[in-house]
């Protein structure tokens, strides 16, 4: 791979975004690669957390320009179908906490990419920007679904139609995004936040996450026998028995994910 960087590091799968002399821009080769990285975390038993991040001053300003005006470009119907959607539903659908660490601009699709992930923490100088406005298109990669239950309908819709930029503090003011840390403690705090999640039972959280998915498209009546379903599946996991027995013996439990 050419257009990430990996590393596997305390069971906490590192995905960086590495195309800085374009503001970590989407191409058509760096989607592939982050779907690659996905879906090798998805089935992986040694990756029980990823982290989605990048090199340089910019998270992502979305999809490269320069690409999608070149002469034999991909179509519009392309970029979204085999670059974006796919990121979009394989984050979704990923067995594991999924964490953007948004260090500088997201914007476009970029920051539409960040904001799907399950927990998004950001650098004190990070920004957001629903970009789409300014050039005449409208909000995709998930915005549209995503921005407007995380703020609300009327703060995304400003927020989409303005484009405005909004800085970290105030998209933590939002609920945009759940932690800020200063620039300099940044990474530590990502490392030290995600290789907490990724000592927590594992298929706990991703039962948690289908459910609050499936909280999305359902009523109450039907989320209680979803909840009944998730339970029993946890109920019969190690991690489980493992928290019971921690319990009674006032001890920290030990996880191992299964």
């Amino acid at each position: 791979m050419t257009s990430i960087i990996t590393e596997l590091k305390n069971q906490v799968y590192y995905i960086w975004l590495n195309r800085p002399e374009v503001y970590n821009g989407f191409n058509m080769e760096m989607s592939k690669e982050v779907q690659k990285a996905l879906d090798f975390c998805a089935t992986s038993e040694e990756v029980r957390a990823i982290v989605i991040s990048a090199k340089g001053k910019a998270f992502s300003s979305g999809q490269d320009l320069k690409e999608a005006t070149a002469e034999n470009a991909p179509s519009m119907e392309t970029i979204l179908t085999e670059q974006y959607n796919p990121i979009l539903l394989k984050i979704k659908n990923c067995p594991k906490p999924v964490i953007a660490a948004v260090q500088g601009v997201a914007a476009g699709a970029g920051a539409n990419i960040a904001l799907a992930c399950d927990i998004v923490l950001a650098s004190k100088s990070a920004c957001f920007i629903q970009a789409f406005s300014k050039i005449g298109l409208v909000p995709d990669s998930g915005g549209t679904y995503y921005l407007p239950r995380l703020v609300g309908l009327q703060n995304a819709m400003a927020l989409m139609m303005t484009g405005d930029k909004i800085n970290a503090e105030d998209a933590l003011r939002m609920g945009m995004i759940y932690k800020m840390y200063d620039d300099e403690s940044f990474d530590a705090e990502v490392e030290k936040f995600s290789t907490f999640i990724s000592q927590m039972p594992t298929k706990a959280l991703a039962y948690t996450k289908k459910l609050l998915y499936l909280s999305l498209e359902t009523n109450l009546e039907k989320q209680l026998l979803n909840e009944l379903e998730y339970q029993k599946l946890a109920g019969d996991t190690h991690d489980f028995k493992e928290g019971v027995n921690s319990f009674i013996e006032k001890r920290k439990p030990v996880f191992n994910g299964k």
